[in-house]
């Protein structure tokens, strides 16, 4: 049986603009691969309505996983929780036990829980809780839709509080062989390699370095024997 496959939307004008970097496609991309999930789609919108619920709407109906990072703070422009409730037609609005959780935490704190920070309890009825245990706003799981904070201390801890519901496959393997030979005398060994085991992923990533060029291949698959006779075969074409 083929591994789940699983996709991520990235939301934010901040990450289209540059302003800031990415770090969490790179966490989720890992944690997905050890668990033998396959990510097959990263998308990034902008803090738009219709492009969220739209992108929610494909990634859900295509992959059986959906992650998304982003927009469930406490401002005016984090509307991700009530995008995601429009894409399933879900009502939203406080609910009581976000609210607790967060009653408890600024009680603790002796800060006040307003208007603003109440925002982050607004979650769609029929989703579920995701843990916060960084700064305890909690995300929320609906369907097959993962909704997660886009700091990154806060986003891996959600990973890891969701990872352990989902059903996983094999772990991907990956074996890589340097060859200091031009991609265009690469190409066609590699390409029959490829025919050949249709079950592996293979990629040519070109280096040149102190006056040496050449590519290293990665193969990736699941099954460790199929990987390492694979690996033998191009070794064998190319011989040092």
């Amino acid at each position: 049986m083929p591994n789940p496959t699983a996709a991520m939307l990235v939301i934010g004008d901040e990450i289209l603009s540059g302003r800031t970097r990415d770090a969490n496609m790179h966490h989720l991309a890992g944690q997905l691969t050890e668990s033998g999930i396959d990510l097959r789609e990263v998308r990034v919108v902008s803090d738009d309505p219709d492009a969220i619920v739209a992108a929610v709407k494909a990634l859900s109906d295509a992959y059986d996983t959906v992650f998304t990072s982003g927009g469930i703070g406490p401002t005016h422009d984090d509307i991700t929780a009530d995008c995601i409730a429009a894409a399933f037609d879900d009502p939203i609005d406080i609910r009581a036990d976000a609210r607790a959780l967060l009653q408890a935490h600024y009680d603790k704190q002796g800060t006040d829980l307003n208007a603003a920070r109440l925002r982050m309890a607004r979650i769609p009825d029929s989703a579920t809780l995701i843990d916060n245990p960084v700064s305890v706003a909690p995300g929320f799981s609906i369907q097959n839709v993962h909704v997660m904070a886009g700091v990154p201390a806060v986003f891996q801890a959600m990973v890891a509080s969701v990872l352990p519901t989902l059903t996983g496959g094999d772990p991907l393997i990956s074996k890589t062989l340097r060859i200091e030979r031009g991609e265009g005398d690469i190409a066609g060994p590699l390409g029959e390699l490829a025919n050949a085991y249709p079950a592996l992923s293979m990629g040519s990533y070109p280096y040149q370095k102190d006056g040496k060029y050449g590519a290293n291949i990665v193969m990736r698959g699941t099954d460790m024997a199929m990987l390492s006779e694979a690996m033998e075969k191009l070794a064998a074409a190319f011989p040092e």
